[in-house]
């Protein structure tokens, strides 16, 4: 069996833990749900990929590359609630507990991190899984790369292959930075073309492919389209070459990445005691049979 590797997107778990379970705390008080719920989807994962290869990425308090080409970039967003910033190191701590090495770099976001990451180890021939709570990362689906996501609350998952994201949304993976550089990202303040919804969106990108053969056609005015839509698309070009721009996770982050020494092999009384330590007495038992 080919090596299966997993890829986890730590910040969006645990913001979807953080609000998926009710408020947790050790005996000292400090909240600990979000790594609970952290730790709940990693076992899943785990036992359901029968992953023996494991990475996790983080994004760091710096501003990205992406802010500073556009500063209103997750300008709307609202600030990280204080008991998920406070849990974040205890996480990394438990990763360091299971061996499992954490990235981040600033000026990047966690998700460059994670398509470097995908790309590099789908080259080793490894079937790669990204775990994330979000859809961010559809764009990087292959034969060999799928994303692991969380459907209702953190117990039911969802694996997006390319005929699930079809599904989804109507066009192919490798359409989807295209098609949201024509609808936005709400959650990012990525504002796309102002009156394209997903389902005209996704009809432009089957029709011409991609943007730029789009813009083509709109430029020797043989695009078939509807006077409104051409209209707002022609007004709008700067602003979805931008949010192209935005969307596009970058493969090429200068990271020191080596699939070989991402093997999950851990010290089990070591992961036992960092769980003791939290108050995890449910997840101690279930550590064993991680190894197996």
């Amino acid at each position: 069996m080919a090596d299966r590797f997993i890829i986890i997107d730590s910040n969006a778990l645990l913001h979807r833990a953080f609000h998926a379970l009710p408020p947790l705390a050790n005996k000292n008080g400090q909240p600990t749900g979000a790594v609970y719920g952290y730790l709940l989807t990693l076992f899943k994962a785990v036992k359901d990929l029968k992953a023996n290869f494991i990475v996790a990425t983080f994004d760091t308090k710096a501003k990205t590359f992406r802010h500073h080409e556009f500063t209103d970039y997750k300008a709307n967003r609202a600030a990280t609630p204080d008991g998920i910033i406070s849990q974040i190191p205890i996480a990394k701590e438990v990763l360091s507990a299971f061996s499992i090495p954490v990235f981040a770099k600033d000026g990047f976001e966690a998700d460059d991190l994670i398509a470097t990451i995908a790309v590099q180890a789908e080259k080793t021939g490894a079937e790669v899984f990204i775990v994330s709570g979000d859809l961010d990362n559809l764009q990087l689906v292959t034969e060999k790369i799928k994303v692991y996501t969380l459907g209702k609350g953190i117990k039911d998952t969802i694996i997006y292959d390319a005929k699930k994201d079809r599904e989804r949304f109507g066009v192919d993976p490798k359409q989807m930075i295209d098609f949201k550089a024509l609808t936005g990202d709400p959650s990012d303040n990525v504002p796309g073309v102002p009156g394209i919804g997903k389902t005209t969106a996704a009809e432009i990108i089957n029709k011409f492919n991609s943007i730029d053969n789009l813009y083509s056609e709109l430029a020797t005015d043989t695009a078939a389209l509807k006077t409104k839509v051409k209209k707002d698309l022609k007004n709008n070009k700067e602003t979805a070459l931008l949010s192209r721009h935005l969307v596009e996770t970058k493969k090429d982050v200068d990271i020191d990445f080596n699939l070989a020494e991402c093997r999950f092999d851990f010290d089990v009384k070591k992961a036992e005691n960092k769980l003791r330590e939290l108050d995890f007495n449910s997840l101690i038992e279930r550590v064993v049979q991680l190894k197996n």
